[in-house]
């Protein structure tokens, strides 16, 4: 039987010994740090082209963490550039270390080699917890191991891939791509981010709860379980961000502030989600045999009941869909769109394919593809992800790890790598995916998962990455049979912006017209 773990709360005493020794460090230092900064002012913007972070006593690299929040991936991005090993240790308050790295030996050493020196640690699942739970993306050892082993029977049964298609298929031709029509027709301009994350948030709902929360309805309406589920992601990743780890936790104590919200917001989306579960359960025990396929009757069915663990593993679900596949297709319509040269070839292929059926077409797809592995390459999903060291150890590179350090690797730094990827790194290039075979066609080539760790690798790999990948070819091929998609921006030069939360998303979204394509005829 499957048993939580114990909540990991914080008492009201250790909450109070922590804060007044961070008041009584910082007020005693504060002399002391006032006379540093000022005697280096001058030398801090002589040196601006330094991009190591400078260090300071007690408060490490405070000040550069605090002014580099809004840009904290490219930053860090920058250091490992300047870095012979790609690797880097970034100096927190009070001692507190973080190994940054976009070194792929590294990476196969946290991911496979090591892989139990380095679960997800006690840091992120207490940043996580109010939120997932005991979910699969929270959890370590014996959990973890039990929850990716029913996780990982139901994701390869050929019924629920035929499930998956079907309601991709039904969401992308009955609300996406009539949405874009009217949209054409109209010569109005969308958010095609906004539309995107409606649409993959409809998918896997129905996917995991067999619910549809219809939020790609013509008139894109706000419904509350997909408006704190937003709320909810996005503060619980700024406990991330948060230059001293501890201000959330005061702030969760005394319940106020963003903490607030996030509670509020996560209350509503639990209180969803089980009344969900509940629903589900009254509705599977009238039944003799399975008729749903959805991931929860699934899970139900296979006799894991448990309310609580039912919830804490849909809602993982919900999150990982959610955002990564609308994450990868916003930056894909940008990139093909300044590059007409790979949409003609995209355009070539999707024509080739487009009277063979739903799987097999999108299966043989190689050019999109690979098209949309270059476009995770330079802007992937989830830009960072962190490991908690549990003994000390030494990084293939010679990189000292200490135990309790926060070991961080980094896709988009690493998709930015000329050692890895060639001085041409910065260009978009689906060919650098790709070969000639005999006959002269296409044919993928895939890299090393450690290089190219945008799905993870090792133990923990995406188990929905080919459901990804069937998802993100359905909607490119059955938008671009039809749409040509055209920013909205007057401005030739407009560079839209890369923001880091738990995934990545477009500053601003991603405002398009849609322009009908004369290329095919349906």
């Amino acid at each position: 039987m499957y048993q939580i773990p114990p909540t990991p709360m914080s008492t009201a005493i250790t909450m109070s010994i922590q804060l007044l020794t961070v008041t009584v460090i910082f007020f005693l230092t504060l002399p002391f740090l006032l006379l540093i900064i000022n005697k280096n002012s001058k030398s801090r913007k002589s040196s601006a082209s330094n991009v190591l972070p400078k260090r300071y006593p007690i408060i490490g690299s405070y000040f550069a963490v605090k002014s580099n929040l809004s840009n904290r991936v490219q930053w860090i991005t920058q250091i490992l550039h300047n870095c012979p090993t790609a690797t880097y240790t970034l100096h927190h308050v009070l001692g507190y270390r973080q190994i940054f790295t976009a070194n792929p030996e590294n990476v196969r050493h946290i991911l496979k080699t090591r892989f139990s020196n380095y679960p997800k640690g006690s840091f992120f699942t207490s940043v996580f917890f109010d939120f997932l739970g005991n979910g699969i993306f929270n959890v370590d050892g014996e959990s973890w191991k039990f929850e990716r082993q029913v996780s990982s029977h139901e994701f390869n049964t050929k019924s629920l891939r035929k499930f998956v298609e079907t309601i991709v298929d039904t969401e992308l031709h009955d609300r996406l791509i009539p949405m874009l029509s009217g949209a054409a027709s109209d010569k109005t301009v969308l958010d095609l981010q906004d539309v995107l994350q409606r649409f993959a948030f409809d998918n896997v709902c129905k996917i995991a709860f067999g619910h549809d929360p219809a939020c790609l309805l013509p008139s894109l309406p706000q419904t509350e379980f997909a408006d704190a589920f937003e709320v909810a992601t996005q503060l619980s990743s700024e406990r991330f961000r948060a230059p001293i780890l501890i201000f959330w936790k005061i702030k969760r104590f005394f319940n106020v502030g963003s903490e607030k919200c996030l509670k509020i917001a996560i209350s509503r989306v639990r209180d969803f989600a089980k009344k969900i579960v509940r629903e589900k359960k009254q509705e599977l025990a009238g039944k003799s045999s399975l008729e749903s396929v959805d991931l929860l009757s699934r899970f139900l069915n296979s006799g894991h009941s448990d309310e609580d663990f039912a919830t804490d593993i849909v809602i993982s679900f919900i999150l990982a869909g959610r955002d990564t596949t609308s994450a990868a297709l916003t930056w894909f319509f940008w990139l093909i769109y300044k590059h007409p040269e790979v949409e003609n070839e995209i355009l070539k292929e999707i024509k080739e394919k487009s009277d063979m059926p739903v799987y097999e077409e999108v299966k043989d797809m190689v050019y999109v593809h690979a098209s949309l592995c270059e476009s995770m390459r330079l802007y992937p999903p989830v830009p960072t992800d962190g490991k908690l060291a549990m003994e000390d150890d030494v990084l293939p590179d010679g990189t000292v790890v200490k135990k309790g350090t926060l070991v961080t690797y980094a896709p988009y730094a690493m998709g930015r790598m000329e050692k890895i990827w060639g001085s041409d790194w910065s260009m978009f290039k689906p060919e650098r995916w790709l070969e000639r075979d005999e006959a002269g066609k296409w044919r993928f080539v895939g890299r090393d998962p450690y290089t190219y760790p945008v799905f993870q690798a090792g133990p923990r790999i995406c188990l929905g990455k080919e459901m990804a990948f069937l998802q993100m070819k359905r909607v490119v091929a059955g938008i671009l049979r039809r749409f040509k998609v055209v920013p909205a921006t007057e401005d030739d030069g407009f560079q839209p912006v890369f923001l880091a939360y738990l995934t990545a998303k477009m500053k601003g979204g991603f405002p398009i017209k849609v322009e009908r394509s004369s290329r095919f005829m349906d």
